[in-house]
């Protein structure tokens, strides 16, 4: 029958790098599971709150394209394919701005584009929607628990492996001390 925490009981043979090494893994897997858990939680709600207020603060606007774009700059000529324009638009404090952003490729000059802006009426990317937010969220979550999870148990795991060298002296200490003791003596 097992006992339960054997290493934690009495035990003739038991040294105190057994005791420690014990210790250690359960250290490790619990600051595996509850650390990684809460590190997840609070960067998944970091990266939440940070695109929750770029959605906030983003607005569209619409831009005038002053050049044309050629129908397709890599010769392939896909139909998603967009390329740096230069655009004109009205900011919100009213001032005339021009900037650079994407475009679909094939539109001619003065055709009506949709562009983000900030509060200060910069260009900026468009927003992740809440879904892509979410998930972009729960993935950055994911990586932050996954990587103090790994932090964890490679410190763990070279804690142990000390360990294993410190009882590996021991056990030589010991056999120079028992060994010639057991030898066979010819003579």
């Amino acid at each position: 029958m097992k006992k339960p925490l054997w290493r934690w009981r009495s035990n003739p043979l038991r040294r105190r790098v057994d005791v420690v090494e014990a210790w250690v893994v359960l250290a490790v897997w619990a600051l595996v599971v509850v650390g990684g858990t809460v590190a997840g939680l609070v960067a998944a709600g970091a990266a939440d709150e940070v695109l929750a207020h770029q959605r906030e603060e983003r607005e569209p606007v619409r831009a005038v394209l002053l050049v044309d774009v050629p129908t397709s700059t890599s010769g392939i000529g896909t139909e998603s394919e967009r390329t740096p324009a230069t655009v004109a638009w009205t900011a919100s404090d009213g001032s005339r701005r021009t900037g650079r952003t994407l475009v679909d490729t094939g539109t001619k000059a003065g055709s009506p584009v949709v562009v983000w802006q900030d509060r200060q009426g910069r260009l900026v990317t468009r927003p992740p929607s809440a879904g892509a937010a979410a998930v972009e969220a729960g993935v950055l979550g994911a990586a932050a628990g996954c990587a103090l999870a790994g932090a964890v148990f490679g410190a763990g795991a070279v804690v142990r492996w000390r360990l294993e060298q410190q009882r590996l002296g021991l056990w030589d200490r010991e056999w120079t001390t028992v060994g010639p003791r057991w030898g066979h003596k010819t003579g």
